[in-house]
Order: C-alpha cells, then structure tokens, then sequence
C-alpha cells in the first residue's frame, strides 16, 4: 500500500466536513436546509453550567468517547468528536424566566454507523468503572429539523436573545416563523475563552408563516 492509500484509508471521518454546508456560520441570519442528524444526547433541566447540567456533560462525553474508542481498537475506523450542541425549549422566546427552570437536550452528533449496541455496550463500560449514573441517560436519537435560520453569535451566552431577535425578524422578512426547538453549536470552549470570544452557532427551525409578509 503506497503512502497516498494509507493516508486516505487512517483519515479520521469528520462529520462537520461532510455536512460543512450545514454548519455555514456567518455573522448574519442565513436559511438553509440540514438533513436528519443522530445524534447521543441527554435531557434535563436547570442553569447552565449547574451542577445537573456539568454531570450531563460529564456523561454524555463519557458514553461519545467510550463509543468511539471501542470501534477504534476493534479496528472498525476512527471519527471526530463532535463539538456540544444543545437543543433549548422555551414556550416563549421574549419571555424570562428562571435559570433552573429551564429545559434542555446537550448533543453530540454521531455518524450513523453508531448503534444501539455501541451505546448500551458503552454504557455497560462506564457503569463498571464505578461512573456516575447520568451515563445511563444517554440515548441516541435522531434529529430532523429541515428548514432553518443559522447565524453566528460572538460573545457572551447572556447576549444571545439579541442574534435571536435578529434570526426572528430576518425569518418573518422571508415568509417564516419560528418553530420547534431553539439549537446551539458551540465553537468554543467558555473555560478557556474570553465572554466577549465565545463563538456559537445559532440555529433555529422555520415553518412557512400563516400569513405572507
């Protein structure tokens, strides 16, 4: 095998390279439309970055990285981790409401090879270890959201209701109203960049409005 075939038969498979069309995140509201995702996730409720919120991380990187492994030193290839995602559930996006009410599924995407197997294998793994129990929360599901807004926030999480005002009225301007769940991508890790450098893709689901513009 020449050294061309090796580099091509070891490359890690990149899901965000394969579906980069979907992940487009400039810094103004843009439609596109994403193709049913699946993705390892987990449910729950509370602030971010409370303690509920940090164990559901904890849990679902743990099951993502664990999955991988396992096929990796099976010798059946290798893939990314994907960035956190989180799908938000709000009634009412221009209403407040208190932190630890808030509802929420964190999401990494999973190439579609992964099975139920995989993840109860990996669960299994992690349970022996002696890991926390929000191991067992995590599912694997698959995700169809069609028709979007997606624009890129930078800074603070706090001033994201401001880039969504932005999607909202850029949505209603083309003949669309919001729909479904809110969805984050985050690009960027807040334990080691600046508030005002956090990048996040901002996504949200669009339906046809009842009313034309």
């Amino acid at each position: 095998m020449n050294e061309k075939n090796m580099k091509t038969t070891t490359q890690k498979l990149d899901l965000y390279q394969l579906h980069k069309q979907e992940y487009l995140a400039p810094k103004r509201p843009v439609l596109l439309s994403t193709t049913p995702a699946q993705y390892l996730s987990i449910r729950g409720q509370g602030a971010p970055g409370g303690p509920r919120f940090i164990e559901c991380i904890g849990g679902l990187y743990g099951v993502a990285f664990t999955v991988k492994m396992t096929r990796k030193f099976a010798g059946q290839g290798d893939y990314a981790i994907c960035k956190l995602e989180a799908q938000w559930f709000f009634e009412d996006h221009k209403a407040e409401k208190p932190k630890d009410e808030w509802v929420w599924n964190l999401l990494i995407r999973t190439p579609d090879f992964i099975t139920e197997t995989g993840r109860k294998q990996a669960v299994a793994v992690l349970l022996k270890r002696g890991k926390p129990p929000e191991v067992e929360e995590v599912r694997l599901e698959t995700i169809n959201e069609g028709r979007c807004v997606q624009m890129l926030h930078v800074g603070p999480y706090e001033k994201e209701r401001e880039t969504i005002a932005v999607m909202r009225l850029f949505a209603e301007q083309q003949g669309y109203q919001f729909t479904g769940a809110h969805h984050e991508i985050y690009l960027s890790d807040p334990r080691r960049v600046p508030a005002e450098r956090l990048r996040t893709i901002l996504r949200h689901p669009v339906v046809a409005s009842k009313i034309a513009p």
